[in-house]
């Protein structure tokens, strides 16, 4: 591909924030570096967290970047043994680590002191080629398609990783606050461990879209479930969700924050929110290992997001609707459709 100009989504920053923020060029790429892979990109997810860096909630951190860090892509250049020519890997936020701090080398690789960021601190997946760390890719089962393979990348892994973090057992009562691209690929991940699943989200189609997968329960978003729960989950950015979700637990239970981005946590009662052991933990990233868990299981227990395809050049049609909740499950964009 060297030499030929390639179509890519570009976020410049002035304008970040603005009602269309992404500008589709064409633009010639660069030498492949060494330890790089060159992938075709053949589906990218659409984050929420791409929404807070188009809209700058994340302040940017180059004057000119492409989103996007749920991709799908194939290897066209750069391949080695372990990841040849045509064969299919994913990429995600966690580009890479710097292998040597604390973190690092007590896996705990997603608090890396130096991560580098898929979509942010380098050039992501809203394109027709992108570059990645050939040992932060990962090799995706067969028999999954495209456009349901990319959302796992980074809504489904995180998911996976929030539910770890909430330390969830099989056959508990968990909940889940807000139902996004996240939310809907944890639920059957709960179903496998045979969980009670309790969905707290605004908007009715999403509330039947949690029932018509096998929710137990659903209310709105800060309606409190008939049952005390074990644990729950938040996925939307805002504190009202977190304040509710600790009102449902149990005595011992945990609250897993699973948002790169929180409006606030508003003042609250410790004597009956917070006392009696319950705990509030945050979700960080991810690991490599979180990565090849998930993707074994969601290949076993056959997980199929629902998905809505954009073309290259709708990317900033795809940023509106899912930041208009207009979205059922997720949004990938196909840059080659």
């Amino acid at each position: 591909m060297e030499g030929i100009p390639c179509r890519r989504a570009v976020l410049h920053r002035e304008r970040v924030g603005t009602a269309s923020p992404l500008v589709v060029e064409r633009v010639v790429p660069e030498p492949l570096a060494p330890g790089y892979l060159r992938l075709k990109v053949r589906a990218c997810g659409v984050c929420r967290t791409d929404l807070h860096i188009t809209a700058g909630e994340l302040t940017p951190r180059r004057d000119a970047l492409v989103p996007g860090h749920q991709i799908v892509g194939e290897v066209v250049g750069g391949a080695t043994s372990a990841r040849p020519l045509g064969m299919r890997v994913g990429v995600s936020w966690l580009s890479a680590t710097d292998g040597t701090c604390w973190y690092c080398r007590n896996h705990r690789e997603n608090l890396c002191d130096r991560p580098v960021f898929t979509g942010y601190d380098v050039d992501g997946g809203y394109a027709e080629f992108v570059d990645a760390r050939a040992n932060f890719t990962h090799p995706l089962p067969e028999g999954l398609d495209d456009l349901h393979a990319a959302p796992l990348l980074c809504a489904g892994i995180i998911g996976f990783r929030a539910l770890r973090v909430a330390g969830v057992e099989p056959g508990e009562r968990v909940g889940l606050y807000g139902y996004g691209a996240s939310a809907h690929l944890a639920l059957p991940v709960l179903r496998a461990w045979g969980c009670e699943i309790y969905v707290a989200t605004r908007g009715e189609s999403r509330r039947a879209l949690a029932s018509d997968m096998g929710a137990t329960w659903t209310g709105d978003a800060t309606e409190r479930p008939p049952v005390a729960l074990d644990r729950a989950v938040t996925f939307a950015p805002a504190g009202d969700v977190v304040i509710a979700a600790l009102a449902a637990l149990r005595k011992g239970g945990v609250v897993a924050i699973n948002a790169i981005h929180l409006d606030r946590i508003p003042e609250f009662d410790y004597d009956s929110l917070l006392w009696g052991e319950r705990q509030l933990r945050s979700v960080a990233n991810m690991t490599r290992q979180d990565a090849q868990d998930f993707l074994q299981l969601a290949h076993a227990i056959r997980l199929r997001p629902h998905a809505r395809a954009f073309a290259l050049e709708d990317a900033n049609r795809a940023l509106a609707a899912l930041a208009a909740d207009e979205i059922t499950g997720a949004a990938v964009i196909v840059p080659h459709g």
